[in-house]
């Protein structure tokens, strides 16, 4: 019943068919007629051919119907696109009265998402008669009656429409009575009974005829209703309305016991005869009895019920106006009232179809969503504007009543992964009325964003000697997408460091992030392992970033000292021979030693663990300098065996000794140690030799350079830090808390760095940069983490042959190669 008020006050105009990615029109609005009463199945029209699709797109784009309407009485046919019916329609149940019965229908289609309009024309069939609402009309004429008087008649009620309405009637003979047919501006028809000739109640009292409607249907149908006429005796005068129709209006929802109008019929007769009584036809509608109320004595008619512009705008009211008279007679008139809409109806937003997620790529301009507004009221009533909030990637596009949302803006899930959109929906009435509908629209992902580390790189420190496979740090990094967009994946670029892969050095847990020891690392050999990392998302295409790892191997004190001079591997037979007299002071020789290790592990201190005569020597704990402590006596041996214990300052501390044979002679010949002595024979000297000269005359350049840079900072800054750096101790013996600047050789050693020189255990330091430049200079000892000569000599034993003078250069060497923090 809703649907038919619906339609029968939202009657649907030409649409053109717009498609839902590219606003536009079709060129021709597609219309089918249907005959009622057909049975489900029958074949409608050619909706895919008609629209132009083949048979490829029939498949393709998967038509289907959109409101529930269109699916409740058709179904379109997924492979030939044609239009069925799925229930049989009574266009009379449907449609009413309505001469034009139109379904209006939706078609949907994908790939693009498109909606189209089309309509249905239900055609009328002849398969109702027109029948009369009482079988039997009861008519009151007085004898004296002048011929010509007319008495409406009851018109006849067709379901049928068109030709197949009532299109005529007729009534049995009669001498005194005719049939008159009017036709009003509806097209209706109002039969009426004329008077032709006087009657005589004597004569005869009572008149039967029949009134018969037929309808224009082939073949005709028709109905018949009795009409008695009662010939009264007297009175004379029938009541008289000073108009035959009344028209007014009235606005619908309006307050109950308002007045409609007041009816005025006279009667010339007086008294009984005159008295004049109001009433409703017998033929007016019962719905009208329940929304409006005839007062009697008075004409007046009042507004009774609920009156709603949408369920009926049109009411007719047929009066008959009665005297009191013998015999009774009557006066009648057709009262027409239309009903005024008022803005009493919000609008109905109808969602038709709607994407419930959309990738954060779409393109401006894709329609995501369709949609009806459907307001029951007319005119201004009935116009409707759709709104969503200001600040929204979205807009809408409208055809009449139809709505499409599509996007406006730049869609990014990261910043906002859901849209909760208020629809306001406001007709044009006075005062307005509106209707708020919510919908969400999910962003779906879209691989955007490439994985970050959360640094641009990373520091890991492990100690020489570690077991493989223990975890160096792990790796961190993120993804602002989501599910495989961002599931990320570590790699390690493949590099080689001393010729060997990195692979081999370290291992990245692909899942995780965590870095692992592929080996045991050796601090003398290789002191920091640089490596570039990466990380990937599992998204299409897969996005990476990368960041640099650093790993920094810590020295172990791992390696005793190796002593120098004297050689430990020759016989102890030569003695370190020494003139007399000797007095207090003298050097007697020197102890050269060396530790492969560095910083407080390779800081070396020498102390006699066990002499001839303690009394007679003393060794300078850093020098290993031996010297005599008091003056040599005539009564003194001449021969003593002196054992130095070299010790460095590890954790836990190793150690080395070293034997000397000491020879005081009265008389010694010529035989000062030359620079030769402390070269094997098998060696070239001149190489060596040349080299720690040269070694020599740097440390002091580089000594003094470094004191000077030191001055003009300390001068410059003025500050209290900088200035503690060369006079102010420090808490902790021999620690420089700072971060030496590096430079890496291919190999992995050290090409130049800033350090802290430590030149005494007094907490003093001083910082020292060491230029690039010297990489390529027989200055080895600058570069304490790569000294390939000092490996050479350390490995071979056998080579050296040393005289103090030596010694006192390897010492230097050593002391400037261990002062880097």
């Amino acid at each position: 019943m809703d649907f038919r008020k619906h339609l029968n006050t939202w009657l649907w105009q030409v649409l053109c068919v717009f498609s839902l990615g590219w606003w536009g029109c079709f060129s021709g609005q597609l219309h089918y007629t249907l005959t009622e009463e057909s049975e489900p199945g029958t074949f409608i029209g050619h909706v895919a051919n008609d629209l132009g699709f083949n048979a490829e797109q029939i498949s393709e784009r998967r038509l289907k119907l959109g409101s529930e309407e269109s699916r409740r009485y058709f179904v379109i046919g997924f492979e030939n696109g044609e239009l069925l019916l799925n229930e049989k329609i009574d266009r009379e149940s449907l449609c009413g009265f309505t001469s034009s019965c139109l379904l209006p229908v939706e078609l949907i289609t994908e790939k693009p998402l498109e909606l189209f309009h089309f309509t249905v024309e239900v055609l009328d069939i002849n398969d109702n008669s027109p029948h009369f609402l009482n079988n039997d009309r009861l008519i009151k004429i007085a004898e004296l009656a002048t011929p010509g008087l007319r008495f409406p008649l009851e018109n006849a009620v067709d379901q049928d429409v068109g030709s197949n309405a009532v299109s005529s009637y007729e009534m049995s003979p009669s001498h005194y009575f005719s049939l008159n047919v009017k036709h009003l501006k509806d097209g209706k028809l109002l039969p009426e009974l004329v008077l032709e000739n006087a009657l005589d109640r004597e004569e005869i009292s009572e008149h039967h005829l029949i009134l018969t409607a037929v309808d224009g249907g082939q073949p005709s149908r028709s109905g018949t209703t009795k009409i008695t006429v009662l010939v009264l005796d007297n009175n004379d005068n029938p009541p008289t309305f000073d108009q035959p129709v009344y028209k007014t209006s009235l606005p619908e929802n309006i307050m109950p016991g308002t007045l409609l109008i007041k009816l005025n019929a006279t009667d010339v007769d007086e008294g009984p005869n005159g008295d004049i009584e109001y009433s409703f036809e017998d033929h007016t509608l019962k719905s009208v009895g329940r929304l409006f109320k005839l007062d009697p004595h008075t004409g007046e008619i009042f507004a009774e019920g609920n009156i709603d512009f949408e369920e009926n705008s049109f009411y007719e009211m047929y009066v008959r106006a009665k005297d009191k008279g013998v015999p009774i007679m009557e006066g009648h008139c057709l009262i027409q009232v239309e009903i005024q809409d008022s803005n009493d109806n919000a609008p109905e937003v109808v969602v038709s179809s709607l994407e419930t997620s959309i990738p954060e790529n779409t393109p401006l301009g894709t329609v995501v969503g369709l949609f009806n507004i459907i307001d029951r009221d007319s005119g201004k009533n009935g116009k409707v504007t759709l709104k969503i909030p200001a600040g929204l990637p979205f807009t809408f596009r409208s055809f009449e009543n139809h709505y499409s949302l599509i996007t406006d803006g730049i869609l990014d899930r990261e910043t906002m992964p859901q849209y909760v959109i208020h629809l306001v929906a406001a007709d044009l009435g006075s005062p307005p009325m509106y209707t708020e509908r919510t919908i969400v629209l999910n962003i779906s992902d879209v691989n955007d964003n490439p994985p970050i580390f959360s640094h641009h790189s990373f520091t890991a420190y492990i100690h020489e000697n570690n077991a493989p496979g223990i975890l160096l740090c792990t790796l961190f990094a993120t993804d602002a997408d989501e599910e495989e967009n961002s599931q990320l994946k570590f790699s390690l670029s493949e590099t080689f460091v001393a010729g060997s892969p990195i692979s081999s050095y370290i291992y990245i847990n692909e899942n995780t992030g965590n870095v692992y020891a592929q080996r045991s690392f050796n601090y003398e050999f290789l002191q920091l392992l640089e490596a570039t990392v990466f990380v990937e998302d599992g998204g299409s295409p897969k996005l990476k970033s990368n960041a640099t790892l650093y790993i920094f191997i810590l020295d172990q004190n791992d390696n005793h000292p190796k002593i120098l001079y004297p050689a430990l591997n020759r016989e102890p037979t030569e003695h370190q021979r020494i003139p007399r007299p000797v007095s207090s002071g003298y050097l007697v020789t020197k102890v050269t030693a060396v530790d492969a290790d560095s910083g407080y592990n390779a800081w070396l201190s020498y102390s006699i663990l066990e002499a001839s005569d303690p009394s007679m020597f003393r060794v300078v704990p850093h020098t290993g300098e031996i010297r005599m402590i008091r003056t040599l006596r005539e009564s003194d041996d001449s021969t003593y065996t002196i054992v130095v214990l070299v010790k460095d300052n590890g954790q836990p501390a190793l150690s080395s000794t070293a034997t000397i044979f000491v020879s005081f002679e009265e008389i010694v010949q010529d035989e000062t140690p030359k620079s030769q002595d402390y070269q094997t024979s098998h060696r070239e000297p001149s190489d060596i030799t040349l080299y720690l000269i040269i070694s020599l005359a740097a440390v002091g350049s580089v000594s003094i350079i470094t004191f000077t840079v030191l001055i003009v900072k300390c001068l410059r800054a003025k500050t209290r830090s900088i200035c503690r750096c060369t006079g102010e101790p420090e808490v902790n013996d021999f620690q420089c808390h700072y971060q030496p600047t590096l430079q890496l050789n291919s190999d992995g050693t050290l090409k130049y760095m800033e350090v802290k020189t430590l030149t005494r255990p007094t907490n003093q330091c001083y910082s020292t940069c060491l230029s690039p430049a010297l990489e390529r200079t027989d200055f080895t000892f600058l570069r304490p983490l790569d000294f390939p000569q000092l490996k050479d000599i350390l490995n071979d034993e056998d080579s050296l042959s040393m005289n103090s003078e030596f010694g006192e250069i390897i010492q230097v060497r050593k002391l400037v190669q261990r002062t880097y923090c």
